[in-house]
């Protein structure tokens, strides 16, 4: 039988007696996660000033290389450059890299090295410009007086805070009324600039830079600060580079060549790798060929979280706010995003100036990345 009474679309939706069904929550599409920060977690001090100075030292290199293309006879000269000579002392062995030969250094004269070939019975090899030099220790006489001292000089490094703000302001009528979703309106506009800002925090954190001049900020200069990408010196790398992995797509070549670099070089203990959503998939397929599955499993897993290594055991970080092109490596017990001290984000009402409520969200932050030569980075690959 027809249904005959009164339907809700009898006269459409638009019925003034229809009550709106509207639900409490409001979604937020845009994205704002912050893994990095997250992963860093919350630094244990402050900073007392807008530039913010750490100290960092280093042992003597044992370390030089070969500068010298004018060898007569390049298995028996017994006199060589260097690119620095101050490295070494008499009483040196010494051990060309990926050579079988000793050699004992018996003077040094200014960039200049005379040395025993063919030491401790071993065999003369050829040699030549740009070769790797490893010292292994000195051998000093016994009875001699003392060698003359050497030292390091302690590295002061630093980088400035970076004032992140934005505005909130609300008309008093939009305050008074209720609203759909929310039950105040200020404090949801809050909430809105706050993701906001941790967002570009994060952003800045890791690509941000400093200007060339005046960086402590006068009344026309803003004051920013030097991001992860741009502290990093010693261990970038592009794809092309001469001795790094060939090819532009991410693989396990090219990310353990670089923590096995930073592992050769530093003390560093990588322990994150930082990548966006495309390289991501490029290390999830690592495995793919050696994944297997039961008949019976209905679920597939295609995700790999922690990447272990003979370098280290690294947590996989996914982020939106790195270059796709990127891959960073971090040692993250040296890493910190600090704030000013009672500057960390928070909000300031202001004073109103007609029929509305206003305010302004701050925080000053600093990132502070100690011993840049403990993280690596890659650059240059592919990224669709």
């Amino acid at each position: 039988m027809a249904f005959t009474g009164k339907a809700t679309y009898s006269a459409g939706t638009t019925l003034p007696e229809l009550a709106e069904d509207v639900s409490d929550l409001i979604g937020i599409v845009s994205p704002y996660e912050t893994p990095l920060l997250d992963a860093l977690g919350d630094p244990l001090t402050e900073v007392r000033s807008t530039h913010h100075e750490w100290l960092e030292d280093k042992l003597l290199a044992n370390k030089d290389a070969v500068n010298d293309s004018t060898f007569s006879d390049p298995a028996a000269d017994t006199n060589f450059d260097v690119d620095n000579g101050s490295r070494f002392r008499v009483g040196d062995q010494i051990q060309i890299q990926d050579s079988e030969e000793l050699m004992l250094v018996t003077a040094v004269n200014s960039d200049t090295l005379t040395v025993v070939r063919g030491y401790a019975g071993t065999t003369a090899e050829d040699l030549a410009d740009n070769q790797v030099i490893n010292i292994l220790g000195n051998a000093a006489l016994e009875g001699a007086d003392k060698p003359s001292a050497r030292f390091t000089n302690r590295d002061r490094c630093g980088n400035y805070t970076q004032i992140f703000a934005a505005t909130v302001e609300v008309s008093g009528t939009d305050m008074a009324a209720s609203q759909l979703g929310l039950a105040d309106e200020m404090d949801y506009q809050k909430q809105e600039r706050l993701r906001e800002l941790i967002r570009d925090l994060e952003n800045t954190v890791i690509s941000g830079g400093q200007p060339a001049t005046s960086p402590q900020g006068d009344d026309s200069v803003r004051r920013t600060m030097k991001g992860i990408v741009q502290h990093l010196t010693t261990n970038v790398f592009h794809t092309g580079d001469s001795g790094f992995p060939t090819g532009t797509e991410l693989d396990e070549a090219k990310i353990n060549y670089v923590l096995r670099q930073i592992w050769e070089n530093s003390n560093g203990n990588v322990d994150l790798i930082v990548v966006g959503g495309f390289q991501k998939r490029k290390i999830n397929a690592f495995a793919a060929s050696s994944r297997s599955f039961a008949a019976g499993e209905t679920t597939y897993t295609d995700m790999i979280s922690i990447y272990e290594s003979d370098f280290g055991v690294c947590r996989i970080v996914t982020t939106r706010w790195l270059p796709q092109d990127a891959v960073l490596l971090l040692d993250s017990s040296r890493a910190n995003v600090l704030p000013l001290a009672g500057r960390s984000f928070h909000f300031k009402p202001l004073a109103s100036g007609g029929d509305y409520e206003c305010g302004e969200l701050i925080g000053e932050y600093t990132l502070e990345l100690k011993n840049e030569a403990a993280h690596g980075l890659i650059r240059d690959l592919a990224a669709s």
